[in-house]
């Protein structure tokens, strides 16, 4: 069984929906720290022919709690605000009819917790573009809390019986092949080939947020798109 771990991102890069889609069991990494200006409660969009960074308001977020203990600020309009954005930049783009109602309900979806927020985005977008990978949560799983880094990886990987671990390409300075042989796993790292796509009449624009491949891409061809990679 191959799994993957990442922390929980907002309308990630298409980079994690192929590591997303590459596993059986995809484990939502949300009992570890927040991590500020990180890619958790932000991406980028393309407005006007640039990047644009978007932000979900949070209410106290610190790098002192779990990313499951972060709350989302209904106090401030940033729901209103983030989906006028997308519909102003979007709103002539080929498959906006069918993706913003998509975008919508996730941004428009009750409840304040980050995490789960975050958990039933990816879930929306997976069912979307027929990913059939289990999406599971790392604060469910029954594990020793007090491990850190490499070995607590491997104790989750132990937990789900999983004979593969593949993880994203900064992992590369974090984790050990030998360590995850020696412990019956073989570790490998997802490498994303160039992706290149029509976004109206510019230039291209790269490393945007998914929201940005599903608005030029018919879930087909985002699929496509998600098996340009090699394991390495």
């Amino acid at each position: 069984m191959k799994a993957a771990i990442m922390q929980p991102y907002f309308f990630p890069y298409i980079g994690y929906f192929q590591l997303l889609n590459a596993v059986d069991t995809f484990v939502v990494y949300d009992d570890v720290n927040f991590i500020k200006k990180g890619w958790i409660n932000r991406n980028n969009i393309l407005v006007n022919e640039k990047p644009y960074l978007f932000t979900v308001a949070l209410k106290s977020a610190s790098q002192n709690k779990l990313i499951n203990e972060i709350e989302l600020d209904d106090h401030s309009n940033w729901r209103t605000a983030l989906l006028k954005t997308i519909h102003l930049a979007y709103g002539k783009a080929p498959f906006f009819g069918q993706v913003f109602p998509l975008i919508r309900d996730i941004i428009e979806q009750k409840g304040t917790n980050l995490s789960e927020w975050i958990v039933y985005s990816l879930q929306k977008i997976s069912s979307y573009l027929s990913i059939e990978t289990k999406i599971i949560i790392s604060s469910e799983i029954e594990k020793d809390n007090s491990l850190k880094g490499q070995d607590k990886i491997i104790e989750i990987c132990k937990k789900l019986d999983a004979t593969h671990y593949i993880n994203a390409l900064g992992g590369l300075a974090l984790y050990d092949k030998s360590t995850f042989s020696a412990n019956q796993m073989t570790l490998q790292f997802i490498q994303s080939h160039p992706i290149v796509y029509t976004q109206f009449k510019n230039a291209f624009v790269p490393h945007l947020s998914v929201i940005d491949v599903m608005m030029f891409n018919a879930p087909e061809k985002v699929r496509q798109l998600l098996d340009q990679y090699e394991l390495i």
